[in-house]
Protein backbone atom coordinates (compact mmCIF):
# COMPACT_ATOMS: atom_id res chain seq x y z
CA UNK A 1 0.00 0.00 0.00
CA UNK A 2 0.87 3.19 -1.09
CA UNK A 3 2.47 5.94 2.04
CA UNK A 4 1.28 9.78 1.53
CA UNK A 5 3.50 12.09 3.27
CA UNK A 6 2.31 15.28 4.87
CA UNK A 7 4.65 18.35 6.98
CA UNK A 8 3.18 20.22 9.76
CA UNK A 9 5.56 21.65 12.84
CA UNK A 10 3.47 19.21 15.26
CA UNK A 11 1.92 16.28 14.97
CA UNK A 12 -0.60 15.70 18.07
CA UNK A 13 -1.40 12.33 19.29
CA UNK A 14 -5.19 13.05 20.51
CA UNK A 15 -7.91 15.06 19.69
CA UNK A 16 -9.07 15.07 23.60
CA UNK A 17 -9.97 18.13 25.88
CA UNK A 18 -6.37 19.06 26.46
CA UNK A 19 -4.88 18.40 22.81
CA UNK A 20 -7.84 20.55 21.85
CA UNK A 21 -6.79 23.12 24.39
CA UNK A 22 -3.10 22.66 23.14
CA UNK A 23 -3.62 23.37 19.78
CA UNK A 24 -6.15 26.29 20.33
CA UNK A 25 -3.30 28.41 22.20
CA UNK A 26 -0.82 27.22 19.50
CA UNK A 27 -3.07 28.46 16.46
CA UNK A 28 -3.87 31.82 18.11
CA UNK A 29 0.27 32.64 19.46
CA UNK A 30 2.11 31.12 16.23
CA UNK A 31 2.04 30.61 12.28
CA UNK A 32 2.61 26.88 13.10
CA UNK A 33 0.97 23.85 11.25
CA UNK A 34 -0.15 20.89 13.01
CA UNK A 35 -1.23 17.38 12.42
CA UNK A 36 -4.32 15.99 15.38
CA UNK A 37 -4.53 11.87 14.85
CA UNK A 38 -7.58 10.58 16.75
CA UNK A 39 -8.86 6.62 17.39
CA UNK A 40 -12.47 8.26 17.42
CA UNK A 41 -14.15 10.06 15.12
CA UNK A 42 -14.63 13.22 16.03
CA UNK A 43 -12.66 15.44 18.87
CA UNK A 44 -13.39 15.98 22.55
CA UNK A 45 -11.64 12.28 23.78
CA UNK A 46 -13.16 10.66 26.78
CA UNK A 47 -16.57 12.84 26.37
CA UNK A 48 -17.41 10.95 23.18
CA UNK A 49 -17.76 7.83 25.74
CA UNK A 50 -19.32 9.34 28.70
CA UNK A 51 -22.30 8.58 30.45
CA UNK A 52 -24.99 10.72 28.87
CA UNK A 53 -26.17 12.39 32.03
CA UNK A 54 -22.71 13.35 33.24
CA UNK A 55 -21.48 17.21 33.57
CA UNK A 56 -18.43 18.90 34.56
CA UNK A 57 -17.46 19.41 37.88
CA UNK A 58 -16.39 22.64 37.44
CA UNK A 59 -17.98 26.02 35.59
CA UNK A 60 -18.57 25.83 32.01
CA UNK A 61 -17.03 29.07 31.59
CA UNK A 62 -13.09 28.19 33.07
CA UNK A 63 -13.19 24.87 30.92
CA UNK A 64 -12.59 23.87 26.75
CA UNK A 65 -10.49 26.33 25.08
CA UNK A 66 -9.40 29.32 25.34
CA UNK A 67 -10.06 30.96 22.60
CA UNK A 68 -14.34 29.42 22.23
CA UNK A 69 -16.58 30.09 24.87
CA UNK A 70 -18.63 27.50 26.50
CA UNK A 71 -21.82 27.77 27.85
CA UNK A 72 -23.64 30.84 28.42
CA UNK A 73 -22.17 32.03 31.42
CA UNK A 74 -25.19 31.78 33.29
CA UNK A 75 -26.55 31.35 36.70
CA UNK A 76 -28.13 27.90 37.32
CA UNK A 77 -31.64 28.90 39.27
CA UNK A 78 -32.68 25.49 39.62
CA UNK A 79 -31.40 22.29 40.52
CA UNK A 80 -28.14 20.67 42.68
CA UNK A 81 -26.17 23.44 41.20
CA UNK A 82 -28.46 26.59 42.00
CA UNK A 83 -26.72 29.56 42.84
CA UNK A 84 -23.49 28.83 40.83
CA UNK A 85 -22.61 29.30 37.34
CA UNK A 86 -23.77 26.51 35.07
CA UNK A 87 -21.77 23.10 34.76
CA UNK A 88 -21.93 21.95 30.49
CA UNK A 89 -23.23 18.48 29.58
CA UNK A 90 -21.75 16.08 27.93
CA UNK A 91 -23.42 17.02 24.56
CA UNK A 92 -22.66 20.48 25.05
CA UNK A 93 -18.88 19.48 25.67
CA UNK A 94 -18.47 17.49 22.81
CA UNK A 95 -20.19 20.19 20.63
CA UNK A 96 -17.68 22.80 22.26
CA UNK A 97 -14.80 20.68 21.11
CA UNK A 98 -16.59 20.02 17.71
CA UNK A 99 -17.15 23.49 17.00
CA UNK A 100 -13.85 24.64 17.51
CA UNK A 101 -12.49 21.83 14.98
CA UNK A 102 -15.02 22.90 12.62
CA UNK A 103 -15.23 26.68 12.51
CA UNK A 104 -11.40 27.58 13.92
CA UNK A 105 -9.16 25.32 13.77
CA UNK A 106 -9.74 23.42 10.25
CA UNK A 107 -10.90 26.28 8.44
CA UNK A 108 -7.26 28.30 9.70
CA UNK A 109 -5.67 26.51 7.47
CA UNK A 110 -3.25 25.08 9.39
CA UNK A 111 -4.37 22.17 11.05
CA UNK A 112 -5.18 18.95 9.29
CA UNK A 113 -7.62 16.69 11.52
CA UNK A 114 -7.05 12.76 10.98
CA UNK A 115 -10.33 10.88 12.86
CA UNK A 116 -10.34 7.20 12.71
CA UNK A 117 -6.90 6.90 12.93
CA UNK A 118 -3.52 5.93 15.12
CA UNK A 119 -0.04 6.53 15.25
CA UNK A 120 1.97 3.50 14.76
CA UNK A 121 5.10 2.17 16.58
CA UNK A 122 7.35 3.69 13.31
CA UNK A 123 6.02 6.97 14.20
CA UNK A 124 3.33 6.58 10.93
CA UNK A 125 -0.39 7.30 11.26
CA UNK A 126 -2.39 4.65 9.97
CA UNK A 127 -6.17 4.87 9.10
CA UNK A 128 -8.41 2.42 11.65
CA UNK A 129 -10.82 2.20 8.50
CA UNK A 130 -9.11 2.35 5.39
CA UNK A 131 -5.58 0.77 6.83
CA UNK A 132 -3.96 3.66 4.30
CA UNK A 133 -0.53 4.92 6.06
CA UNK A 134 0.25 9.23 6.24
CA UNK A 135 3.76 9.63 7.06
CA UNK A 136 3.76 12.73 9.31
CA UNK A 137 7.26 14.61 9.03
CA UNK A 138 6.79 17.08 12.01
CA UNK A 139 9.43 19.12 13.76
CA UNK A 140 7.56 17.90 17.53
CA UNK A 141 5.73 15.52 18.62
CA UNK A 142 3.07 16.32 21.69
CA UNK A 143 1.31 13.15 23.73
CA UNK A 144 -2.07 14.42 24.51
CA UNK A 145 -3.14 10.87 25.67
CA UNK A 146 -0.62 10.35 28.87
CA UNK A 147 -3.85 10.43 30.82
CA UNK A 148 -4.27 7.22 29.94
CA UNK A 149 -8.28 7.84 30.97
CA UNK A 150 -10.48 4.78 32.17
CA UNK A 151 -14.37 4.74 32.04
CA UNK A 152 -16.74 2.67 32.24
CA UNK A 153 -17.98 2.32 28.84
CA UNK A 154 -14.53 1.64 27.11
CA UNK A 155 -13.19 -0.59 30.49
CA UNK A 156 -15.01 -2.84 31.67
CA UNK A 157 -14.89 -4.00 35.07
CA UNK A 158 -12.33 -6.38 36.68
CA UNK A 159 -14.58 -8.10 38.91
CA UNK A 160 -15.91 -11.63 37.44
CA UNK A 161 -19.67 -11.67 36.85
CA UNK A 162 -22.14 -14.84 37.40
CA UNK A 163 -24.31 -15.52 34.42
CA UNK A 164 -28.17 -14.12 35.20
CA UNK A 165 -27.27 -11.33 36.85
CA UNK A 166 -27.98 -8.00 35.07
CA UNK A 167 -24.90 -5.79 35.30
CA UNK A 168 -24.54 -3.02 33.08
CA UNK A 169 -22.14 0.06 32.80
CA UNK A 170 -23.27 3.50 34.15
CA UNK A 171 -23.84 4.52 30.01
CA UNK A 172 -26.27 1.86 30.06
CA UNK A 173 -28.34 3.39 33.65
CA UNK A 174 -30.78 5.34 32.03
CA UNK A 175 -32.15 2.44 29.46
CA UNK A 176 -31.97 -0.45 32.32
CA UNK A 177 -33.02 1.04 35.19
CA UNK A 178 -37.26 0.51 34.07
CA UNK A 179 -38.59 -2.90 36.07
CA UNK A 180 -35.84 -2.82 38.66
CA UNK A 181 -36.80 -2.88 42.21
CA UNK A 182 -33.17 -2.32 43.55
CA UNK A 183 -29.99 -1.28 42.86
CA UNK A 184 -26.11 -1.68 43.50
CA UNK A 185 -23.54 0.93 42.36
CA UNK A 186 -20.22 -0.59 42.44
CA UNK A 187 -17.29 2.56 42.76
CA UNK A 188 -16.34 5.26 45.37
CA UNK A 189 -15.87 8.01 42.50
CA UNK A 190 -17.73 11.18 41.02
CA UNK A 191 -19.01 8.56 38.18
CA UNK A 192 -20.34 6.18 41.22
CA UNK A 193 -21.63 9.84 43.41
CA UNK A 194 -23.80 10.79 39.69
CA UNK A 195 -25.28 7.17 38.99
CA UNK A 196 -26.31 7.97 42.70
CA UNK A 197 -27.94 10.89 42.24
CA UNK A 198 -29.25 10.34 38.89
CA UNK A 199 -31.20 7.10 40.87
CA UNK A 200 -32.27 9.08 43.52
CA UNK A 201 -33.64 12.53 41.20
CA UNK A 202 -35.65 9.64 38.89
CA UNK A 203 -37.29 8.42 41.74
CA UNK A 204 -35.68 5.32 43.50
CA UNK A 205 -36.32 5.14 46.84
CA UNK A 206 -32.86 5.66 49.09
CA UNK A 207 -33.54 2.17 50.60
CA UNK A 208 -33.30 0.89 47.14
CA UNK A 209 -30.12 1.75 46.55
CA UNK A 210 -27.00 -0.17 48.03
CA UNK A 211 -23.66 1.63 47.36
CA UNK A 212 -20.03 -0.41 47.33
CA UNK A 213 -17.85 1.93 48.25
CA UNK A 214 -14.63 0.56 48.37
CA UNK A 215 -12.83 3.55 50.55
CA UNK A 216 -14.59 6.65 51.31
CA UNK A 217 -13.52 10.51 49.43
CA UNK A 218 -12.35 13.84 50.32
CA UNK A 219 -15.02 15.97 48.12
CA UNK A 220 -14.10 19.89 47.37
CA UNK A 221 -16.86 22.65 47.91
CA UNK A 222 -18.10 23.66 44.80
CA UNK A 223 -18.72 27.21 45.93
CA UNK A 224 -15.14 27.91 46.30
CA UNK A 225 -14.60 27.44 42.34
CA UNK A 226 -16.76 30.07 41.11
CA UNK A 227 -14.89 32.99 38.76
CA UNK A 228 -16.31 36.26 38.63
CA UNK A 229 -16.30 39.44 40.45
CA UNK A 230 -19.53 38.43 42.29
CA UNK A 231 -17.72 35.45 43.57
CA UNK A 232 -14.51 36.42 44.42
CA UNK A 233 -14.45 36.62 47.94
CA UNK A 234 -15.67 33.38 48.29
CA UNK A 235 -12.32 32.34 45.97
CA UNK A 236 -10.11 34.31 48.13
CA UNK A 237 -11.31 33.09 50.88
CA UNK A 238 -10.76 29.20 49.70
CA UNK A 239 -7.41 29.77 48.97
CA UNK A 240 -6.15 31.46 51.89
CA UNK A 241 -7.95 29.04 53.92
CA UNK A 242 -5.94 26.08 51.87
CA UNK A 243 -2.70 27.67 53.00
CA UNK A 244 -3.57 29.10 56.31
CA UNK A 245 -4.22 25.07 56.74
CA UNK A 246 -1.10 23.93 55.75
CA UNK A 247 0.41 26.21 57.61
CA UNK A 248 -1.12 25.81 60.65
CA UNK A 249 -1.37 21.93 61.20
CA UNK A 250 0.30 19.32 62.95
CA UNK A 251 -0.41 16.22 60.36
CA UNK A 252 -1.96 15.61 56.89
CA UNK A 253 -4.94 14.40 59.08
CA UNK A 254 -5.30 18.11 60.18
CA UNK A 255 -5.03 19.71 57.60
CA UNK A 256 -8.19 18.36 56.12
CA UNK A 257 -9.91 18.64 59.42
CA UNK A 258 -9.01 22.30 59.04
CA UNK A 259 -10.12 22.66 55.95
CA UNK A 260 -13.44 20.76 56.72
CA UNK A 261 -14.28 22.45 59.56
CA UNK A 262 -14.47 25.75 57.48
CA UNK A 263 -16.28 24.03 54.64
CA UNK A 264 -13.63 23.90 51.95
CA UNK A 265 -13.89 20.08 51.92
CA UNK A 266 -16.73 17.81 52.86
CA UNK A 267 -17.22 13.68 53.56
CA UNK A 268 -20.02 11.31 53.15
CA UNK A 269 -20.02 10.35 55.99
CA UNK A 270 -18.68 12.60 59.18
CA UNK A 271 -17.70 9.31 61.28
CA UNK A 272 -15.42 7.75 58.27
CA UNK A 273 -12.45 9.12 57.91
CA UNK A 274 -11.85 9.28 54.18
CA UNK A 275 -8.09 7.51 52.67
CA UNK A 276 -9.29 8.47 49.23
CA UNK A 277 -9.08 11.90 47.22
CA UNK A 278 -9.74 11.98 43.21
CA UNK A 279 -10.65 16.20 43.03
CA UNK A 280 -14.28 15.18 43.11
CA UNK A 281 -16.38 18.14 43.39
CA UNK A 282 -19.54 18.44 45.13
CA UNK A 283 -22.49 21.70 45.72
CA UNK A 284 -24.21 21.39 48.93
CA UNK A 285 -27.93 19.62 47.22
CA UNK A 286 -25.60 16.68 45.58
CA UNK A 287 -23.87 16.01 49.48
CA UNK A 288 -27.23 16.15 50.60
CA UNK A 289 -28.78 13.80 48.42
CA UNK A 290 -25.86 11.02 49.09
CA UNK A 291 -26.29 11.31 52.61
CA UNK A 292 -30.02 10.00 52.02
CA UNK A 293 -28.51 6.34 50.92
CA UNK A 294 -27.49 4.64 54.26
CA UNK A 295 -26.75 0.81 52.46
CA UNK A 296 -23.00 1.76 51.72
CA UNK A 297 -20.69 -1.28 52.05
CA UNK A 298 -17.09 -1.24 53.13
CA UNK A 299 -15.53 -4.38 52.40
CA UNK A 300 -13.38 -2.73 49.62
CA UNK A 301 -13.19 -3.55 46.28
CA UNK A 302 -15.49 -6.28 44.51
CA UNK A 303 -14.36 -9.48 43.67
CA UNK A 304 -17.06 -11.29 41.92
CA UNK A 305 -20.62 -11.15 42.13
CA UNK A 306 -22.29 -14.32 42.24
CA UNK A 307 -26.35 -15.08 41.57
CA UNK A 308 -26.90 -14.72 45.43
CA UNK A 309 -23.66 -12.65 46.76
CA UNK A 310 -21.47 -10.19 46.61
CA UNK A 311 -17.55 -11.04 47.14
CA UNK A 312 -15.44 -8.30 48.17
CA UNK A 313 -12.22 -7.98 49.63
CA UNK A 314 -13.10 -8.19 53.42
CA UNK A 315 -16.05 -10.40 53.31
CA UNK A 316 -19.08 -10.98 51.07
CA UNK A 317 -22.45 -10.12 51.61
CA UNK A 318 -25.88 -12.03 50.28
CA UNK A 319 -27.61 -9.98 47.74
CA UNK A 320 -31.28 -8.86 47.04
CA UNK A 321 -33.43 -10.49 44.36
CA UNK A 322 -32.47 -10.17 40.79
CA UNK A 323 -30.64 -6.40 41.29
CA UNK A 324 -29.83 -4.12 38.68
CA UNK A 325 -25.95 -3.70 39.28
CA UNK A 326 -23.98 -0.26 38.15
CA UNK A 327 -20.48 -0.60 37.35
CA UNK A 328 -18.52 2.49 38.25
CA UNK A 329 -15.17 1.05 38.90
CA UNK A 330 -12.93 2.33 36.51
CA UNK A 331 -9.98 3.90 37.49
CA UNK A 332 -10.78 7.25 36.34
CA UNK A 333 -6.87 8.98 35.55
CA UNK A 334 -4.23 6.18 36.68
CA UNK A 335 -1.83 8.09 38.90
CA UNK A 336 1.48 7.96 35.91
CA UNK A 337 5.00 8.99 37.28
CA UNK A 338 5.03 13.14 35.98
CA UNK A 339 7.48 13.68 33.03
CA UNK A 340 9.32 16.62 31.74
CA UNK A 341 6.55 18.33 29.58
CA UNK A 342 9.37 19.62 27.61
CA UNK A 343 12.14 17.24 25.55
CA UNK A 344 13.37 18.21 22.77
CA UNK A 345 11.59 17.00 19.69
CA UNK A 346 8.90 15.65 22.44
CA UNK A 347 5.83 17.57 24.50
CA UNK A 348 3.90 15.65 26.99
CA UNK A 349 0.66 17.55 28.85
CA UNK A 350 -0.24 16.93 32.05
CA UNK A 351 -1.72 18.60 34.98
CA UNK A 352 0.45 22.30 35.99
CA UNK A 353 -2.44 23.59 38.00
CA UNK A 354 -3.98 20.64 39.84
CA UNK A 355 -7.68 19.09 38.63
CA UNK A 356 -7.09 21.85 35.63
CA UNK A 357 -6.71 20.08 32.62
CA UNK A 358 -7.75 22.38 29.88
CA UNK A 359 -5.90 25.40 31.80
CA UNK A 360 -2.91 23.59 31.80
CA UNK A 361 -2.34 22.57 28.46
CA UNK A 362 -3.98 25.81 27.15
CA UNK A 363 -1.03 27.81 29.04
CA UNK A 364 1.48 24.85 27.90
CA UNK A 365 0.66 26.08 24.46
CA UNK A 366 1.44 29.25 25.42
CA UNK A 367 5.07 29.08 26.96
CA UNK A 368 5.42 26.68 24.27
CA UNK A 369 5.06 29.29 21.54
CA UNK A 370 7.99 31.75 23.43
CA UNK A 371 11.25 31.10 22.31
CA UNK A 372 12.85 29.76 25.59
CA UNK A 373 14.67 26.94 25.74
CA UNK A 374 13.24 23.61 26.89
CA UNK A 375 14.75 23.57 30.73
CA UNK A 376 13.30 27.24 31.41
CA UNK A 377 9.62 25.86 29.95
CA UNK A 378 9.87 23.13 32.33
CA UNK A 379 10.63 25.68 34.98
CA UNK A 380 8.00 26.99 34.77
CA UNK A 381 5.31 24.10 33.89
CA UNK A 382 6.30 21.58 37.23
CA UNK A 383 3.90 18.75 36.07
CA UNK A 384 1.52 17.46 38.84
CA UNK A 385 0.47 13.83 38.99
CA UNK A 386 -3.37 12.90 39.43
CA UNK A 387 -4.39 11.97 42.76
CA UNK A 388 -5.34 8.89 44.26
CA UNK A 389 -4.82 9.65 48.38
CA UNK A 390 -5.28 12.41 50.57
CA UNK A 391 -1.42 12.52 50.67
CA UNK A 392 -1.55 13.69 47.17
CA UNK A 393 -3.47 16.75 47.72
CA UNK A 394 -0.44 18.08 49.75
CA UNK A 395 2.11 16.63 47.02
CA UNK A 396 -0.07 18.53 43.93
CA UNK A 397 -0.34 21.79 46.29
CA UNK A 398 3.71 21.92 46.61
CA UNK A 399 3.68 21.78 43.13
CA UNK A 400 0.69 23.88 42.67
CA UNK A 401 1.95 27.10 44.99
CA UNK A 402 5.45 27.05 43.35
CA UNK A 403 4.00 27.30 40.02
CA UNK A 404 1.66 30.10 41.06
CA UNK A 405 4.39 32.01 42.34
CA UNK A 406 6.72 31.74 38.88
CA UNK A 407 3.88 32.58 37.01
CA UNK A 408 3.37 35.27 39.05
CA UNK A 409 6.78 36.44 38.54
CA UNK A 410 7.33 35.74 35.38
CA UNK A 411 5.24 39.22 33.00
CA UNK A 412 4.08 37.56 29.86
CA UNK A 413 2.60 34.32 31.62
CA UNK A 414 0.82 36.70 33.98
CA UNK A 415 -0.36 38.38 31.49
CA UNK A 416 -1.80 35.28 29.26
CA UNK A 417 -3.75 34.36 32.48
CA UNK A 418 -5.42 37.60 32.92
CA UNK A 419 -6.66 37.61 29.93
CA UNK A 420 -7.71 33.74 29.58
CA UNK A 421 -11.37 32.97 30.00
CA UNK A 422 -10.06 29.63 31.39
CA UNK A 423 -8.53 31.19 34.42
CA UNK A 424 -11.13 32.51 36.25
CA UNK A 425 -9.02 34.49 38.90
CA UNK A 426 -5.69 36.32 38.00
CA UNK A 427 -7.80 38.94 35.90
CA UNK A 428 -10.11 39.61 39.03
CA UNK A 429 -6.62 40.07 41.29
CA UNK A 430 -5.51 43.23 38.37
CA UNK A 431 -8.69 44.97 38.38
CA UNK A 432 -8.82 45.61 42.46
CA UNK A 433 -8.91 48.95 43.29
CA UNK A 434 -8.14 48.39 47.11
CA UNK A 435 -11.28 48.99 48.21
CA UNK A 436 -12.88 45.49 47.61
CA UNK A 437 -12.67 45.01 51.72
CA UNK A 438 -13.35 41.48 52.07
CA UNK A 439 -11.12 40.48 49.35
CA UNK A 440 -8.22 42.22 50.18
CA UNK A 441 -8.35 40.63 53.61
CA UNK A 442 -8.83 37.21 51.94
CA UNK A 443 -5.72 37.99 49.80
CA UNK A 444 -3.36 39.73 53.09
CA UNK A 445 -4.67 36.32 54.55
CA UNK A 446 -3.40 33.93 52.02
CA UNK A 447 -0.01 36.15 51.36
CA UNK A 448 0.54 36.03 55.11
CA UNK A 449 0.39 31.91 54.98
CA UNK A 450 1.58 31.11 51.19
CA UNK A 451 5.16 31.02 52.54
CA UNK A 452 4.96 29.44 55.68
CA UNK A 453 2.47 26.77 53.70
CA UNK A 454 5.27 26.11 51.07
CA UNK A 455 7.61 25.55 53.90
CA UNK A 456 5.66 23.29 55.74
CA UNK A 457 4.24 20.90 52.99
CA UNK A 458 7.48 18.95 53.02
CA UNK A 459 7.85 18.90 56.23
CA UNK A 460 4.48 17.46 56.40
CA UNK A 461 5.17 15.19 53.20
CA UNK A 462 8.17 13.57 55.49
CA UNK A 463 6.79 12.74 58.01
CA UNK A 464 3.95 10.78 56.30
CA UNK A 465 6.13 9.45 54.45
CA UNK A 466 7.81 8.19 57.47
CA UNK A 467 5.09 6.62 59.31
CA UNK A 468 4.29 4.77 56.07
CA UNK A 469 8.28 3.23 56.27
Amino acid sequence: MSVSTTDADYLIIGAGATAMAFADSLLSETSATMVMVDRRHRPGGHWNDAYPFVRLHQPSSTYGVNSWPLGTGAIDQVGHNRGMFELASRQEVVSHFDQVMQHRLLPSGRVRFLPMSEVTDDGNVRSLLSGEVTAVRARKVVDATHSRMQIPSTHPPRYEVASGVTCVPVNALPRSAGGHESFVVVGAGKTAMDACIWLLDNGAPPDSIRWIMPRDSWLLNRAGFQPGEAFFARAARSLAAQTEAIAEATSIEDVFLRLEAVDELRRIDPSVMPTAYHCAVVSDDELAQLRRIRDILRLGRVRAIETDRIVLEHGSVPSGPTPLYIDCSAMGIPRLPPRPIFEADRITLQWIRFCQPTFSAALIGFIESTSRDDAEKNRLCQPIAPPEEPTDWLRMMMVELANRQTWGMTPDVADWQAGSRLDGFTSQIRSLTGSETEVMEQLQRYLRFVGPASTRLPELLATALRRIE
